[in-house]
């Protein structure tokens, strides 16, 4: 009967063991999601910024182009700012297709990678 007790009391201790490592590997796979996550993230909008400076300079030098052309300096930048107006409401209509959808997708596929769900078995 001692034996058995034993047994029993190792079998509870090993179970106890098993569900703290259990835990902390779902912690340390939840941490690597998010930090996946956020680097992805952080890296997307560094070269957005980059883009959106080289997208400003080229901008501004065909809209001084423009009102050269056309006598007034600032008909380009009237030009160029309805260009972007009419971009502005295209994107805007189809924000759901174009951003919502892919950043949606892109955070779940990156939080739902291969390996970061196991059994709990």
């Amino acid at each position: 009967m001692q034996k058995q007790e034993e047994d029993i009391e190792e079998l509870l201790i090993e179970a106890g063991n098993y569900l703290e490592t259990r835990t902390e590997l779902w912690k340390l796979k939840t941490v690597d999601a998010v930090s996946e996550l956020f680097s992805a993230l952080v890296s997307r909008l560094v070269l957005i910024g980059l883009l959106t400076l080289f997208v400003v300079t080229v901008n501004t030098g065909l809209a001084l182009l423009i009102g050269y052309w056309l006598g007034n300096g600032f008909y380009g930048f009237f030009i160029i700012g309805g260009v972007y107006g009419i971009a502005a409401l295209v994107c805007y209509a189809n924000r759901g297709h174009w951003i919502k959808g892919p950043v949606g997708n892109m955070i779940i596929r990156k939080i739902l990678k291969p390996g970061f769900r196991t059994k709990l078995s």
